[in-house]
């Protein structure tokens, strides 16, 4: 057997150990395989195909669809024959072409028992597989069902080379360097390196960044983040992440001072940037450092092991056994439980059976030497927290989850989950054990230090130095949406984890157990706009992700961040990939989706130019309801609202919206229909639109909030896109010839010779109604 290569993987950063759950033996690949069949000529190549190399396949998670995939036979042109004076196609066929995430990561090819492969033709031949233009793979193998050896394709050398006889003994050597998760490893440090050299020119200009498009929503892509353990609201790393490498570049210092789940601190991290992770709630923190914090795989895989047996053997069954475990083993006694619960304490939130197994599990994990692991394996603990109580409902459109998640309260389930304590666990170890696998070429011994993730205020960030932070992206508490501190209470518990009355004080949130006002709630957010402005470098950005129907709380926030000294760079709607078991419930009190306003720091902002809307903007309200409307044929909430509040920021009426617009339920139910079914309003049937606004001020109305928007966004439209895009507004009335929108737009924008038009930029613009 020939080492070199696999001990040079051995070597390799990543030093991941292949999942437990995936292990298989040589026996129970081949338990009914007589390997003396390999002598007999009649056993050939598509025998060593069918017998001995899927099996190997299917158990390293390859499949003929999905994200890992197989191509069988593939056909692909040979690029080097010429025969004579003329070129003649010659096709190349190799037997298995794997997939990886849309990319080509290595081929295999089947051989004969007799045929030799590791030296001669048939490695010249599923070489030039991999060289091929249309592959570029990396590794190539062969098999001819008695050997198998895997070659890079810069080396001579295999990197692997087993007999497949004593593959057991070779199975981890296998996944390390075939499975799919190794290539994806790979791929994200490959697509990670080639981000920190684009944006480590030096001809980066943070000042010529523009606002991002709505970005299609992966929530499940990343196993860094699904799975790991519930939070009240997540933000999508797919996003984030294209948010941090588009606004900062590598090696820069991203901030999230409400930093919740980690989704920010982690994506800054996998971008190769510099985190600084911020939460008054010990359960962030928590949740946070214990899924970043690096680890041995072997270790943590062997101390795995040794819980499973330790548990599965002593664990408390009988009523005697409970009770005893409950006098032995602590679990969490007289924590009392926010307003509106169905029990008082957290004990009430779990039957004898679940409080004594838990208590055991807990007692058995905190034996656990290594300080890594241990927080790790009470990762997986407090995730499986979430599904062993009696709130924890057995389904529903997002699966089973914990009521204070799902409705964001106790509630007693009417059915509660009968799961197993450590068949959740288990299950729990293994998405952890996952997404520590993908986190861990970016986020390791030698770049942890990174990161810092700390329990404290957003409205104290007095730790950090004023101009220190490259970029800011925070998702603050909504309002009175979600009370974090008190709906944590359970896990908190469970972790020993204490929240101080200081703490409830300083959490920015309206109501919760403290019962605070709409204007301490906005007081607190005021503290901490001014703090993220000063420790902002100048000329360096901050997004604040925000959802509210109220534009009090959208004024609030606009106009603290341009007193604090930042200039409004835009707003963009983004939808979060999921709709709570709240929006189902309560239709017109609770948005789906959200705004991102972005702000720059300059040392000279400009402030909102502000329209002159006169004393009235009701007619302009409904104007814009219609042009929703009619723009998508029926509007949902969301789209109303999102699109008022944008034009608000845009124009500078968000102050009078605030005043006199606080809901907009009472105006879209007696004045339009609305169809529960799609969850849309229409124009009543047999009714017209009711804009009684003269067509030029209609013209000029969106023709400002458009060209606002298209400056936010570094476009420049040309008349014709100005023309397409603005009509489909205005249908809602007389539709005006294109000559109107044109003599329109001339009294607001100027006409360059490309045939590009910019916003005019001195005095105000007014809008007369």
């Amino acid at each position: 057997m020939q080492l070199n290569g696999i001990e040079r993987f051995k070597s390799n950063v990543l030093r991941l150990k292949s999942n437990k759950v995936l292990k298989m033996t040589a026996t129970n690949f081949y338990k009914d395989f007589d390997f003396q069949l390999l002598n007999s000529p009649e056993f050939k190549e598509d025998a060593v195909r069918e017998e001995l190399i899927n099996p190997i396949l299917k158990s390293l998670g390859y499949k003929a669809y999905g994200h890992n995939k197989i191509i069988y036979s593939k056909t692909l042109e040979h690029p080097f024959v010429k025969i004579g004076s003329k070129k003649r196609q010659i096709n190349i066929v190799p037997d298995y072409l794997f997939e990886i995430n849309g990319k080509y990561s290595w081929v295999l090819d089947a051989k004969a028992p007799n045929e030799n492969i590791l030296s001669g033709d048939h490695i010249e031949q599923v070489y030039s597989y991999a060289i091929h233009p249309d592959i570029h793979a990396d590794i190539f193998a062969l098999c001819n069902g008695k050997e198998f050896a895997a070659f890079k394709k810069d080396e001579k050398e295999p990197l692997l080379y087993f007999q497949l006889s004593e593959i057991d003994r070779h199975w981890d050597e296998i996944q390390k360097l075939l499975s799919p998760d190794y290539f994806v490893s790979q791929q994200i440090v490959s697509e990670s390196q080639t981000e920190y050299k684009k944006h480590t020119k030096k001809d980066f200009d943070y000042l010529e960044r523009k606002n991002l498009p709505e970005i299609p929503v992966k929530k499940q892509a990343a196993k860094r983040h699904f799975g790991i353990h519930g939070y009240f609201t997540k933000q999508s790393w797919n996003i984030v992440q294209d948010y941090i490498t588009h606004f900062s570049k590598a090696g820069d210092v991203v901030l999230d001072p409400f930093g919740g789940s980690g989704v920010t601190a982690i994506e800054a991290l996998m971008a190769n940037r510099k985190a600084i992770h911020i939460d008054i709630n010990p359960l962030s923190v928590f949740i946070t450092s214990s899924l970043v914090v690096p680890v041995d795989f072997n270790l943590l895989s062997d101390e795995f092991d040794k819980l499973e047996t330790k548990y599965t053997k002593t664990v408390p069954k009988t009523d005697v056994e409970i009770q005893k475990a409950l006098k032995k083993y602590p679990y969490p006694k007289g924590n009392i439980l926010p307003k509106g619960s169905d029990v008082e304490t957290v004990e009430a939130l779990f039957s004898e059976k679940q409080l004594a197994q838990l208590a055991y599990l807990k007692h058995l994990i905190l034996k656990i030497k290594d300080k890594n692991c241990r927080n790790s394996f009470l990762l997986a603990f407090s995730s499986t927290i979430t599904l062993i109580n009696q709130t924890a409902h057995a389904g529903g459109s997002g699966g089973p989850n914990a009521a204070a998640f799902a409705y964001y309260r106790y509630r007693i389930a009417k059915q509660p989950s009968s799961f197993q304590v450590f068949d959740i666990y288990k299950r729990k170890y293994n998405r952890l054990y996952k997404a520590k696998q993908e986190i861990a070429p970016l986020i390791n011994q030698n770049t942890i230090d990174n990161a810092q993730i700390l329990k404290g205020t957003a409205t104290d960030l007095s730790f950090i130095a004023t101009e220190s932070i490259d970029y800011i992206y925070t998702d603050p508490p909504y309002g009175a949406k979600i009370p974090y501190l008190d709906l944590s209470t359970m896990w908190n518990a469970w972790l020993g984890l204490d929240v101080s009355e200081d703490d409830r004080r300083l959490e920015a949130i309206e109501g919760g157990m403290q019962e605070k006002t709409k204007d301490e709630y906005v007081d607190l957010l005021t503290k901490s706009i001014y703090e993220m402005y000063r420790v902002l470098k100048f000329d360096r950005w901050m997004s604040f992700v925000f959802a509210h129907k109220d534009p009090h709380y959208w004024h609030a926030i606009v106009d603290t961040a341009e007193k604090a000294g930042f200039e409004y760079a835009g707003t963009v709607k983004q939808a979060n990939g999921q709709t709570s078991f709240k929006k189902r419930q309560n239709p017109f009190s609770v948005l789906a989706g959200q705004l991102i306003i972005n702000f720059i720091k300059k040392k000279t902002p400009k402030a909102i130019q502000r329209v002159n809307l006169g004393n009235d903007i009701y007619d302009l309200v409904l104007e814009t309801i219609e042009a929703v409307i009619a723009q998508n044929e029926g509007a949902t909430l969301e789209q109303i609202n999102d699109e008022l509040i944008m034009k608000g920021m845009e124009l500078g009426f968000l102050h009078i919206l605030s005043k006199e617009y606080k809901d907009l339920t009472p105006i879209l139910m007696s004045e339009y229909d609305y169809v529960t079914e799609t969850e849309k309003f229409h124009i009543r049937k047999n009714m017209k639109f009711k804009t009684r606004i003269p067509l030029d001020m209609r013209i000029k109305y969106f023709l400002l909030s458009y060209m606002k928007r298209k400056e936010a966004q570094g476009d420049k439209p040309t008349t014709d896109d100005i023309i397409l895009d603005i009509m489909p507004l205005l249908r809602n009335g007389i539709t005006p010839e294109n000559q109107t929108i044109l003599i329109v737009l001339k009294s607001i924008a100027d006409e360059y010779e490309d045939n590009t038009w910019r916003l005019k930029q001195a005095g105000q613009l007014s809008l007369h109604l």
